[in-house]
């Protein structure tokens, strides 16, 4: 099993600067979008004319919200993931 210290030395297979889809996955409630939107916009900046989409599931009990980004580097991206899992309302980032 890799160490993270070896997992972060290694190449990415993104190539950067490039467009990436942040999703995160939470319970239906007004303002997760604008959450998941703050989190994001505190590390990168959103891809131009790319809207912040909400999708509710069939039962209408969680959504995911989905934003596109500039992603500059990996460590930019693991930073996005860090805070989207350290957040109590996120129950699953993509």
């Amino acid at each position: 099993m890799k160490k993270l210290s070896q997992e972060r030395n290694s190449p990415s297979l993104l190539e950067f600067p490039c467009r990436f889809p942040v999703k995160a996955m939470g319970r239906q409630r007004d303002g997760f979008e604008e959450l998941i939107s703050g989190i994001v916009c505190n590390h990168a900046e959103l891809w131009p004319g790319e809207p912040v989409r909400s999708t509710p599931s069939k039962a209408g009990r969680f959504v995911s919200v989905t934003a596109v980004v500039e992603a500059r580097s990996q460590e930019q991206l693991d930073a996005i993931y860090q805070d989207l899992t350290d957040c109590v309302e996120v129950l699953m980032a993509l």
